[in-house]
Parts: structure tokens; C-alpha cells; sequence
């Protein structure tokens, strides 16, 4: 399906050298920002104390919280659990107060806002527990990148794994990068985001590349540059369509998904946007960079051997 076609390619290449620098540029800001500023990581990782809380009618989450930092648990992350009237109340770790007396000290205070609440478990989250969990998702971010790498290298060629696993990394370091210099929550949700991204950058990527094959068949005459332009160019109708629909659904997320989907959507739309991006500007560029030819993809067809005039 094509809303719009091109008439002319699109000239992406000949803008690479301005694109590197706007990608070199976000990228290095990024990992100073990680490096210096660090992520706001939230109970899941730091550990701590999980409450679920039920009232007989549809929750205040303002109420709540506004409650919570009346007892100096200003830092508490409290939101919707499955219903309206159930909420979920994350509180770090208190040196000095065990769980069991914090969930008291939450229960004593709700009950004096709402006689009707009540409370219907919880749960300790040691920072050991939390230290794996991070662990464990660099773990699977580093899997799921050789993933990407060894598929690529054998659908296409190894110049295209290296190509889009950069290009796919960027867009990650990117989105951590955009968390720790607005100190957002980094939760297991924004890191399902991440997960997320990687396969979703790596479809656009997949696409292009595609189409990059096909036309080193199909414009025998055409340089490396003009089969790049007319390749990205020839799917932009597609990736109009792909991203703007997907994009609303994130939008609607963002908007009534309330705080359990802020940050997700919130990530899930800064991958997308860069994801557009990384595909075209750095993935190309960068398979160019490495020296692509039309001989990596398309294999010269072998001329029969001739003996005396008779063909052996």
C-alpha cells in the first residue's frame, strides 16, 4: 500500500557527513550524561518495599501521594494496579525503618485520609534482587544485539550486522541518554521499552537493506550512492504508514495509559524517532563507510568453461 509515491530519489547520501555529526554529537552527549549524571532507577533495580492498597471507590492518586509526603515519602511512586481502586505503592529503601513498620506508617496514614482502605499485600524487594534484575536486562540487551548481528550477517552480508547493530545501539544509548539527563524513572517497564526497540529499529533496518539487495540487481548501471538514495526513498511510503500508526497507538498510551505507561510510551517514542533516523542516516551511511559492493550481494554468475571451441 503506497499513499504518496516519489518521483525522484531522495537524495539521503549526500547528506551522511552532517547526519554523522548529529549522530557522533547526541551519542557522546549521551553517555557523558550516563556516565555523570546517572539513571534515576526506580524500586525494581534500587530495592525496596511494594504495597497494594485497595479503597471502596476509585482512588485518588493525588490524594495519595500528597499524603505520603506528609510522612517525608515524597520519593514514593504510587499508581493503578488493575482497577481504579486498587493502587500500587512503591517506597525505597529506609535505612532506619523495616518493612514491615514502613507499611504500617503508609496504612496508619492512608486509613486517616480513607477509613475505607485497605490493605491487601506486601512485598520486600532486597537491592540483591534488584542489582540481578539490572544484571540480568544488560544481559539480555547483549544477547539480543549478537542476535541482531549474526541474523543480519547471514541474510545479507557481515558489512549490513555491523551496519544496523550500530545503528541499533545508537538509538538505545540514545533513549538511556534522554532518562538520565531528565532524571526519569528507569524502570523495568522503560527496559521492556528498550527490548522493544531493538527488534523494532531492526525490522526498518531489515527493510532497507532488502531493498538495498534487490535494486544492486535490478540498477546494474547505478552507483553505490544512487542505489542507496533510490532504495530508502522507494520505502518511505511504507515507513510513513508503519510508524505514523504506530506512533498513535504509543500517543494513546502516553495520554490515558496513566503513570504505569508514561515512561514506556515515553521511551517506545523517542526509539521511533530515532529509529526512522538510525535506519536512514546511520545504517546507510555506514554500510557505505565499510565498502559495500554489488559483488557482495550479488554473486557473479560463473561463464562455461570453452575447450577447443566445445563447451566443457
Amino acid at each position: 500500500m503506497e499513499f504518496f509515491r516519489f518521483n525522484r530519489d531522495i537524495p539521503f547520501m549526500s547528506w551522511r557527513r552532517p547526519g554523522a555529526v548529529i549522530s557522533i554529537v547526541t551519542f557522546i552527549l549521551s553517555v557523558y550524561f550516563i556516565a555523570v549524571k546517572g539513571l534515576n532507577l526506580n524500586v525494581d533495580f534500587t530495592g525496596g518495599t511494594v504495597l497494594e492498597v485497595s479503597y471502596s471507590e476509585a482512588a485518588d492518586l493525588e490524594k495519595i501521594r500528597t499524603v505520603l509526603s506528609e510522612q517525608d515519602m515524597s520519593d514514593a511512586s504510587v499508581q493503578n494496579f488493575g482497577t481504579s481502586r486498587d493502587v500500587l505503592i512503591r517506597l525505597p529503601i529506609k535505612p532506619a525503618v523495616s518493612s514491615a513498620q514502613l507499611s504500617e506508617i503508609v496504612l496508619t496514614a492512608l486509613r486517616q485520609a480513607d477509613s475505607s482502605v485497605e490493605m491487601k499485600r506486601v512485598e520486600f524487594v532486597g537491592p540483591q534482587v534488584g542489582a540481578e534484575l539490572l544484571e540480568n536486562g544488560a544481559l539480555a540487551l547483549l544477547f539480543v544485539s549478537l542476535g541482531i548481528v549474526a541474523y543480519l550477517a547471514m541474510r545479507f552480508e557481515w558489512k549490513f550486522g555491523v551496519a544496523g547493530i550500530i545503528a541499533n545501539l545508537h538509538d538505545v544509548v540514545i533513549i538511556v541518554g534522554c532518562f538520565a539527563f531528565f532524571q526519569w524513572e528507569f524502570s523495568l517497564t522503560v527496559l521492556a521499552a528498550i527490548l522493544a526497540i531493538l527488534g523494532y529499529s531492526v525490522n526498518e533496518s531489515v527493510i532497507i537493506f532488502d531493498r538495498i539487495r534487490e535494486n544492486f540487481r535490478k540498477m546494474r548501471n547505478a552507483t553505490i550512492t544512487q542505489v542507496i538514495d533510490s532504495a530508502i526513498t522507494q520505502t518511505m511510503s511504507r515507513t510513513v504508514i508503519t510508524h505514523g500508526c504506530t506512533q498513535m497507538v504509543v500517543i494513546a498510551m502516553f495520554l490515558f495509559g496513566g503513570e504505569t505507561l508514561h515512561y514506556f510510551s515515553l521511551a517506545l517514542t523517542i526509539g521511533i524517532l530515532f529509529g526512522i533516523y538510525s535506519s536512514i542516516m546511520v545504517g546507510s551511511s555506514i554500510i557505505m563507510l565499510l565498502g559495500v559492493k554489488r559483488e557482495d550481494l550479488v554473486k557473479p554468475e560463473k561463464k562455461p568453461l570453452e575447450n577447443d571451441g566445445a563447451v566443457v
